[in-house]
Order: structure tokens, then C-alpha cells, then sequence
């Protein structure tokens, strides 16, 4: 996806995976066994910056089981949102390691499959919600577009614009995709990215210009949208990534698009913001799951996944991930999900 050269992504081997290493739980703390891995771009973020302590597998959102408890309201059998990582064990609660605003919590699986507690019902959720409703809050019969419509949070991101009355048009690549978005998911349009006519394409698809844009990509899925921007347009920048294979992780790219942009985005008074998941996490996330779970279990809001197996096959469908071959939110399943039925 990305303009260029060909990207550097990891390889299967820069990362540490642990399997069958059991810690015992300390002092406020609780052991389980992980379920469910979300693979999201942001994590080869993290492993190029050495976020997580030396050592430790690459960090990633989870849902997993709860095998032993010494945490008050946590008890064995319970079902958590965590940060175990790329493993298959590990320790939750005092002394062990996750970013700030990931906060660990008991799971209902009454609200939804648990799987979706790292996608739709969880912190994907939460980045749609954020940057559609909060921060680009489209009106009714303004154009929306979504960039990667297909992904795990450009699904959700234009189904929520949708529901505020927007004609909304996904961007994502073959043909499978875009049916899915219209189809499925409902959005009036989508365009696919690998077209050689993408600019022409996307320009017949809006009609009356751009009045929102999401951005998942970057590269030349942005210098097509460029030229459609309305008056008083917003753009949501969630990510681009097509430029995190860079070796600066895309940020000297990511100021290029943004100097490319700035004569149009100053001539036609527009609102550029940059979306951060963790400032809106302490304060809205109960807020975006009352809104967002009735919406899945009535059916207003379909979700994707896109559930590989077992632990060894992280690294791979990570990588697979960054090239956009997934079909939904990507996730490993590296354990049985009893609310499933598994065994």
C-alpha cells in the first residue's frame, strides 16, 4: 500500500513469542491464559520504540482467562481484557507492565462475543467512536470517507457515520473488500485502492467533494482525497499505515503529506486533528460501549474478523496485516474460547 520503495517490514524472528511459561501470581495480581491476540498496526510501533521492558514479548491487547486470582473482584473462570501480549501466559495487575491507559477489565460475555472486547467493543471501538462522533461529528447528508473501510476500525468508524445520517464512501482494496463494505456493512460507495484510475474513481464517488475524511492510510489513498476536500471539511488522522514500514517509522512521510495538504487545508478553513485512543480511554470508553454494544447486538453495527490459529502464527499474520491482506480486525486465537463451546 505504501508509494515507493518496497517497505521494511518485521520479520517473523525480530519478535518474542513465550509458550507454556506459567508465572505464579504475587500479591494483587492474577495469572491467566491468553485467548484471544489483537494485531494492530501500532504494535511495531511499540517493538521499534522498545516500549515494553527488555525481553518481554511484543505487547499487543488480549483477551484472556483468568487461571488464578490473588486481585479483589477477580476470580478463576473470569474472562478479562488484558495486555498479555505475544504469549500465551501471563501476569495481570500490580508490577506488571502495560501502557497507562490500557486498563485491564472483567469481560461480560453477555454484551458480545469476547473476542470483540479488542475490536468493536473494545479499544477499536473506542478510536471510531472518538474520532468519527467526537472529534469529526459528521452531520446529515455530509460525504463521509473511510480509508482501509474494511479494517478493524474503518468498519466501525463508517457504520457510526451512518448512523448520523452521512453518505459515506469506504476506500479499500480488491474487489471482495469493497463488496463486503457496501454490502454488508452498508456504506453507499467504496473504491478500491489498487485501481490505476483511484483519483477518477474516488472523485465520481463523491460527487458533491469531501466533508469528512478518516484517515487509516497515507500515501496516495490521501493525495487522492486531497483535491475533494469541501469548505470547513475535518480530517481525522487515525493513521498511515502505508509508511509504517519506514524506517523512521513513517514520520518524516507523514510531514511531507501534511505539507502537501496545508495550501488546501488553509484555503478551505479546514479542521486537521490527530487521534489518540488513550486521551479519550479514561473518559469515554463507558460512554462508547453503552452507545456502540446495543448497535452490534441489534445488527445495526456488522463486524469482521479476521481470527487466525495458534501462537506460532502471530508473527506472519502481522506482517500480512501491515500489507492490508487481512479480510476484518485481525486477531489469533492461541487458545479454546469456552463461551464458544470450545474444547
Amino acid at each position: 500500500m505504501a508509494d515507493g520503495p518496497v517497505p521494511r517490514w518485521p520479520q517473523a524472528d525480530t519478535f518474542v513469542l513465550k509458550e507454556g511459561e506459567a508465572p505464579t501470581p504475587g500479591a494483587g495480581q492474577a495469572l491467566t491464559r491468553t485467548i484471544y491476540v489483537s494485531l494492530d498496526p501500532y504494535q511495531w510501533y511499540y517493538h521499534r520504540e522498545r516500549t515494553a521492558p527488555a525481553g518481554a514479548p511484543c505487547h499487543a491487547r488480549t483477551v484472556s482467562q483468568v487461571i488464578e486470582s490473588r486481585i479483589d473482584g477477580i476470580a478463576a473462570g473470569d474472562f478479562v481484557f488484558n495486555t498479555n501480549g505475544w504469549t500465551e501466559y501471563a501476569l495481570m495487575g500490580e508490577g506488571a507492565w502495560r501502557p497507562g491507559y490500557m486498563v485491564p477489565r472483567k469481560l461480560d460475555p453477555s454484551l458480545g462475543r469476547i473476542s470483540q472486547a479488542v475490536g468493536v467493543l473494545g479499544m477499536l471501538g473506542l478510536t471510531a467512536y472518538a474520532g468519527m462522533n467526537l472529534m469529526a461529528s459528521p452531520k446529515a447528508g455530509e460525504t463521509v470517507v473511510i480509508s482501509a473501510a474494511s479494517g478493524g476500525v474503518g468498519q466501525i468508524a463508517g457504520q457510526l457515520a451512518k448512523q448520523r445520517g452521512a453518505r459515506v464512501v469506504g476506500i479499500a482494496g480488491r474487489d471482495a473488500k469493497c463488496h463486503f463494505v457496501t454490502e454488508e456493512l452498508g456504506f453507499d460507495a467504496c473504491v478500491s485502492h489498487l485501481s490505476p484510475t483511484l483519483p477518477a474513481d474516488l472523485a465520481a464517488a463523491c460527487p458533491a467533494g469531501i466533508d469528512v475524511y478518516f484517515e487509516n492510510v497515507g500515501g496516495k489513498v490521501f493525495e487522492a482525497v486531497l483535491p475533494l476536500f469541501n469548505q470547513a471539511a475535518r480530517m481525522t488522522i487515525c493513521g498511515l499505515i502505508a509508511h509504517y514500514g519506514d524506517e523512521d517509522g513513517g514520520v518524516e512521510r507523514r510531514a511531507a503529506l501534511m505539507k502537501l495538504g496545508e495550501p488546501i487545508f488553509n484555503a478551505r478553513s479546514m479542521t486537521v486533528k490527530n487521534l489518540s485512543a488513550s486521551d479519550f480511554a479514561a473518559g469515554h470508553h463507558d460512554e462508547m460501549l453503552a452507545y456502540v454494544a446495543p448497535l452490534v447486538a441489534a445488527g445495526k453495527i456488522k463486524y469482521r474478523e479476521d481470527i487466525r490459529q495458534g501462537l506460532e502464527v502471530i508473527p506472519s499474520s502481522f506482517v500480512e496485516m501491515l500489507r492490508g491482506n487481512n479480510f476484518g480486525k485481525m486477531l489469533a486465537q492461541v487458545s479454546p474460547d469456552p463461551t464458544l463451546g470450545q474444547s
